[in-house]
């Protein structure tokens, strides 16, 4: 009964949430592509000729805020967009995805080709990852679980960011979040949490921008 009840509350937020409506609206396959809009707006992350990497792609309003911002008159995009999810994803015209756990080095590898670069060659200006590993519920499991996949976008980012580029991961507050915050200041010269209004407020949901390479 509990278990109903809270599925009924949710869905009652999630068909009242303005955010959804604005997402339908402008047809966003999702409310967050909202979330990268605002923080886009506020930090000029996203600009033309760019290459950038989704990570956590599906099921793709952020790859389509990215393709709008890209888009030419003409047709097509001016700069590269790919897109990677291990949940399959509808196709978004312009965007390259790859479907595959990133956790997985041979799905690196095959980000990296489709990227046309060898081992630590640097072309990319602008990681995003809204990747979150499947939630258990308990508390030191998950933070060890989100905490993991953000290394591994630190760890892409290191090798393939160019030294101007940046870095936007989803988190969470709580255990493990100061860690992650610690290693962001080690790898950026500039590290800035951001929580956008179309992140709700209930959420314990957070993002962490970290700018610029620090040289090694």
């Amino acid at each position: 009964m509990a278990k109903n009840k809270f599925n009924q509350s949710w869905l009652h937020d999630h068909i009242n949430d303005p955010y959804v409506k604005l997402a339908q609206r402008h047809g966003y396959r999702a409310r967050a592509a909202f979330k990268l809009k605002e923080i886009d707006e506020q930090d000029k992350l996203i600009r033309r000729g760019q290459v950038i990497v989704d990570l956590g792609a599906a099921p793709g309003s952020w790859s389509q805020y990215v393709r709008e911002k890209l888009k030419k008159a003409g047709g097509g995009v001016d700069g590269t967009i790919i897109a990677l999810d291990a949940l399959a994803m509808e196709p978004i015209a312009d965007v390259v995805f790859i479907q595959g756990d990133f956790r997985q080095d041979d799905v690196v590898a095959r980000l990296e080709a489709e990227l046309g670069v060898a081992a630590g060659e640097r072309c990319v200006d602008l990681v995003l990852s809204d990747m979150a590993p499947n939630l258990s519920g308990v508390g030191a499991a998950d933070a060890a679980r989100m905490q993991h996949v953000i290394e591994l976008a630190m760890d892409f980012s290191q090798k393939h960011l160019k030294p101007t580029g940046c870095l936007l991961v989803k988190a969470f507050h709580g255990s493990g979040y100061s860690q992650i915050v610690e290693s962001f200041k080690r790898q950026f010269v500039t590290v800035s949490p951001r929580k956008p209004k179309a992140s709700r407020d209930k959420s314990s949901e957070t993002f962490i921008l970290g700018r610029t390479l620090r040289v090694v």
